[in-house]
């Protein structure tokens, strides 16, 4: 009796692993292509980007000068001792190289959410139906931390600028040319943006079994005096406030990540 349920338990595993065999194999077909398709698929979906980036910087372009307002806003109106209110160029072509990239780069940044569609219509042929459940949110979720980050950086930037510019008030007549204060706001509220990632980062890490929420919780405490040393870093202004705001950021991402990674990344 025992010998016949042994053999009928037997059966349904080889049953059962046979169809899972068959639908791995059956997803596989579908998704085969020849490297020649895979590089004409990638063209594709890379010419499909570049149209919406082109669409998009045309647009910013348009509306550089609300653009330029909005971005020159955090600068202290103390550093404008000789120039009436307005950033310095120092070149003769200057004003319209910094508009222009100005533009590109906001128009890229429009654009991320049709590069990272597209990335994902690339390789979602690839990928089996457990993982393709994931793609959607991960690109959701992506887009609104990297935005919370970019806000985030825009309104703490006024903290490092009133504290370069005070700093040297004494000693220099401040001329803040375009290229230097884009430059600067510009890789603050990327350096936001990126940091703002880490829950995504970590999420992915533990889906391909690298780390887990067990591992994450016994580092935490390690994990957090590093993200505040590494928040001094980051921040390039030399004040107080920038490094406090991140280092509070990343403490939280860092739990938040944890929790990620509870809902995505369960055995």
């Amino acid at each position: 009796m025992a010998t016949s349920n042994l053999d009928q338990q037997e059966r349904k595993l080889s049953t059962y692993v046979s169809e899972a065999t068959e639908d791995v194999e059956d997803e596989l077909a579908e998704s085969a292509m020849t490297l020649i398709e895979h590089l004409e698929e990638l063209r594709k979906r890379i010419f499909k980007c570049l149209i919406f980036v082109v669409i998009f910087t045309i647009v910013a372009f348009v509306f550089r000068v609300q653009i330029m307002s909005f971005l020159s806003a955090p600068l202290p109106k103390s550093s404008d001792a000789l120039t009436s209110g307005k950033i310095v160029v120092t070149g003769i072509a200057e004003g319209f190289t910094i508009t222009l990239l100005i533009s590109l780069a906001v128009g890229i940044l429009l654009s991320i959410p049709v590069i990272l569609y597209q990335t994902w219509a690339f390789i979602a042929p690839g990928l089996y139906k457990h993982e393709k459940k994931h793609a959607v949110p991960f690109i959701v979720i992506g887009i609104v931390l990297f935005a919370i980050g970019i806000t985030l950086g825009y309104i703490t930037i006024r903290y490092p600028l009133e504290f370069l510019v005070q700093f040297s008030s004494g000693m220099f007549t401040e001329l803040v040319t375009a290229n230097s204060y884009f430059t600067f706001i510009t890789y603050f509220m990327l350096a936001f943006g990126i940091v703002f990632e880490i829950p995504l980062v970590l999420t992915f890490m533990a889906l391909v079994g690298i780390v887990d929420s067990n591992m994450l919780k016994k580092r935490r405490s390690t994990a957090h005096v590093g993200m505040w040393i590494a928040a001094c870093f980051i921040t390039p202004g030399a004040d107080v406030y920038s490094p406090i705001i991140l280092g509070v950021a990343m403490s939280f991402l860092y739990e938040l990540s944890i929790i990620f990674i509870r809902v995505f990344a369960k055995k």
